[in-house]
Formats: structure tokens, C-alpha cells, sequence
């Protein structure tokens, strides 16, 4: 059973304490002006004494003359070498030898520059209008509610990749794209998925600028990251922010307790309205989708790997939609059952299959209500979610081996996937 949240970042707040990460378009952050005054004339007023003693004067000059000049050689002598620096330097072949890396700061922005001319005409704005029912016995009452976020175009058919909460989660009725030369074009969902928090949305266009879509498994901790979006609305919009790869596979909790895996963490600056925009590499390829960010620190943002978007990608254009691979069962995570259920699990992560759909993959290879899934080919599956996108490697036809755990032993099944039905799994 998808047993997803239809808020996928709940605002409440997350009851074990975890580290609280919000959406990037509903951050209202603000910053101190920080304004650095010089500390003001310091005059001096010195009164010399013009008594009969001039001599002593004189030979008091001299002396301040020598000791200032040996003081001033010493200094210079210490100085020099970081000044002019130390290569050459070897005194009797003693001390190490250290390796030399020259940084040149123009290479790098010259890079963030060419990266930023090769995509920014690919990345769009994305405005949203949803409406809200709200049910207050005795009354109910709706409300419209405007969203803001950013996308990048992968097809030159008018095909735009973004976040599925920039869409409403597959429920906003008015979608709106803005490009680069300001025109404007009505939207509509051909795909999302809440677990994934990614969605693919259509204008009737051709020839759109194309993002390139690069490899997420390739990049490096360390490496440059260029996101470019529309951070506090559309009135900064394409604005670019650089930084690093700081991190990769991260895997953190959201407020609303949802468990987000596999996701690129970066400190390229991520803000407000970046969700949907592109998280380039030094090549200017898409390696990321930006998702999320800390609340309550700056220089830790995260996106999902474009690798798990570029099957679903390629198949929604092919095809119109997307069809995933299906097994037939319906699931939660072994916590959730153990708190929802009160059953006696011996076993903390996993999938723990509730029912079995007939005739399905699973029903046809043995499984059972009560097994817990926890891998599928040796890749391990810590929660419902986790099974959910591991099932987007695959396609219908494909033969996967599933690994549960069954009263405390862990055995094999061999099945082979079928395609979905709408929201199986």
C-alpha cells in the first residue's frame, strides 16, 4: 500500500527531533545586514620639550635610527619568503617536499561562467495555482493557494523536468512556464511521483534550448556544482550560485518524518523558489534536480541524481507516460506496522508485505502477507519508499531476485515484473 503523505514535507515538527529540512519554495529566511565602519581619526598631539639639552637629543635620534633599522631588517628577513614566496628555497637539502598546486580563481569563475551561458536559456520558471478544501464542521470552505519554483527543459518538444511538489503533487489545476525570453506558456502534468518528488510537465512548443544530461555516478566529492533556479520567486529569476559537491548518497528525514535517500548534497547557495532547477557539473551537464535544504543553516543544499529521472525521462517522451515495473503487493515500512499494527517484527527495516495481489509477480513466485522485503538483486531496501525507487531501475520483463525475511530467516524468490497498474507496486 503507497502510503505516501500528500504533504511531502510536512512543517510539523518532526517527532524524534531530526534535523528539520524544508521545501526550497516555502523558506521565508531573511538576512542581517551586516554594514563594517572604520574606527574613526585617532590624532595625536606630541609636545617636545625645547630645553638646553640638545645634545642628548641628537645622539637619542641616532640610536632610534639604528635600533629602527635593525628592527626593519629582521622583519623583512622573516617577511620576504611569504611575500615573494619560498621556491627555490633549500637549506642543505633539509625539510619536506612538499607538492605544489597552483589555484587560479579566474579559472573558476571562468568555468562557473561558461556553465551558466551553456544552460541558463534551459532552466525555466514554473508558477502554480492549487486549490485547497478546507472541511471545518459545520462549514467548508476552499481556498487557492500560488506556488513558485523552477524547471529545466530535457526535450526540445516542449518536455520540462521538476519537482512533483512544485506541481502541487500532481494537483495543481493552473501550471505556467516562463522561459528565458520571457514568454509564457501554459503546462500540464504527463507525470510525478510523491516518492521521488520529481514530475514531468509539457508546453506545446518545439525547438526549446535542451539542458544536457550528465551522469550522476561519475561526480566526485569536491568537484564543482553550479545550481541555477529561481530563488525567493520569478524576480530572481535564473539566478546562478556555485559551490562543491559536498557530499554523496546522503540519506536524511524530513519534518514530516519521511526518509529521503541517495541524495547530492551541496553548498552552491539553495534557496526559496530553487526547487525544479538544475544542479550542473563543471561540464554544464544536469547531475542533480534540487529538492531540499537545511532550515537552519546556509551551505547545505541537496538534490536528487539525475539518474533516477533519465529512465522516466526517456520513456514519458517516447511513450506519453510512464509505465513502472510492478511486483503485486501492498506494503509499509516495518516500523510503521509495528507502531500502526502492534505486531511483533523481528526485524527494523525492511518492507512488510500486508497483502498479496493475485495473479500477480508475487503471488505467482511464493510470497506472502507478512514477508518482509528487504533487497531485490543484493540491493538492500530499508523502507517502503527505498522499494519503491529501486523499482524505477527496472522494466516490466525484466528478472529480479527479491530477498525477504520470513519468521526470522531470510530466503530468495525469483520473479519477473510486470507492468504497473495505476499506483502499483
Amino acid at each position: 500500500m503507497d502510503n505516501e503523505n500528500k504533504n511531502f514535507f510536512n512543517e510539523d515538527e518532526n517527532k524524534n527531533n531530526d534535523v528539520n529540512f524544508q521545501l526550497l519554495n516555502s523558506d521565508n529566511e531573511s538576512k542581517e545586514d551586516k554594514t563594517y565602519y572604520r574606527s574613526g581619526n585617532n590624532n595625536y598631539s606630541n609636545n617636545f620639550n625645547n630645553g638646553n639639552n640638545k645634545k642628548r637629543s641628537n645622539l637619542s635620534y641616532v640610536l632610534v635610527s639604528i635600533i629602527s633599522a635593525i628592527i626593519g631588517g629582521l622583519i623583512f628577513s622573516l617577511v620576504a619568503p611569504s611575500i615573494y614566496g619560498r621556491t627555490g628555497y633549500n637549506k642543505g637539502g633539509e625539510g619536506l617536499n612538499p607538492q605544489q598546486i597552483n589555484i587560479t580563481p579566474k579559472d573558476n569563475i571562468s568555468t562557473v561562467e561558461a556553465v551558466a551561458k551553456k544552460s541558463m536559456k534551459s532552466v525555466v520558471g514554473i508558477t502554480t495555482v492549487e486549490t485547497i478544501k478546507e472541511d471545518f464542521f459545520p462549514f467548508a470552505s476552499e481556498r487557492q493557494v500560488q506556488g513558485v519554483g523552477s524547471g529545466v527543459i530535457v526535450d526540445s518538444n516542449g518536455y520540462i523536468l521538476t519537482n512533483s511538489h512544485v506541481v502541487g503533487d500532481g494537483k495543481a489545476e493552473n501550471i505556467t512556464v516562463l522561459f528565458e525570453d520571457r514568454s509564457k506558456k501554459q503546462a500540464k502534468i504527463l507525470w510525478n511521483d510523491v516518492a521521488l518528488d520529481l514530475a514531468v510537465i509539457k508546453v506545446d512548443a518545439t525547438n526549446l534550448p535542451v539542458a544536457d544530461l550528465g551522469d550522476a555516478e561519475k561526480l566526485n566529492i569536491g568537484e564543482i556544482a553550479v545550481a541555477i533556479g529561481n530563488p525567493l520567486g520569478l524576480e530572481f529569476q535564473r539566478t546562478v550560485t556555485s559551490g562543491i559537491i559536498s557530499g554523496l548518497n546522503r540519506s536524511i528525514t524530513t519534518q514530516g518524518g519521511d526518509k529521503i535517500e541517495n541524495l547530492i548534497q551541496t553548498d552552491a547557495s539553495i534557496n526559496s523558489g530553487n526547487s525544479g532547477g538544475p544542479l550542473l557539473n563543471s561540464k554544464g551537464e544536469v547531475v542533480g534536480i534540487n529538492t531540499l535544504k537545511l532550515s537552519s543553516a546556509e551551505g547545505l543544499g541537496f538534490a536528487i541524481p539525475i539518474n533516477l529521472a533519465k529512465p522516466i525521462v526517456e520513456q514519458v517522451i517516447k511513450e506519453g507516460k510512464y509505465t513502472s515495473a510492478y511486483i503485486g503487493i501492498s506494503s509499509y515500512d516495518v516500523n510503521e506496522v509495528k507502531q500502526r499494527y502492534n505486531l511483533d517484527v523481528n526485524i527494523d527495516k525492511g518492507s512488510y508485505i500486508l497483502q498479496i495481489v493475485p495473479n500477480s509477480p508475487a503471488a505467482k513466485s511464493g510470497l506472502q502477507p507478512g514477508d518482509v522485503v528487504v533487497s531485490i538483486d543484493d540491493k538492500k531496501i530499508e523502507s517502503q519508499r527505498g522499494l519503491k525507487k529501486l523499482l524505477y531501475s527496472y522494466k516490466p520483463g525484466d528478472k529480479v531476485k527479491i530477498g525477504i525475511v520470513r519468521n526470522g530467516k531470510k530466503i530468495e524468490k525469483n520473479l519477473t515484473l510486470e507492468a504497473a497498474p495505476s499506483n502499483g507496486q
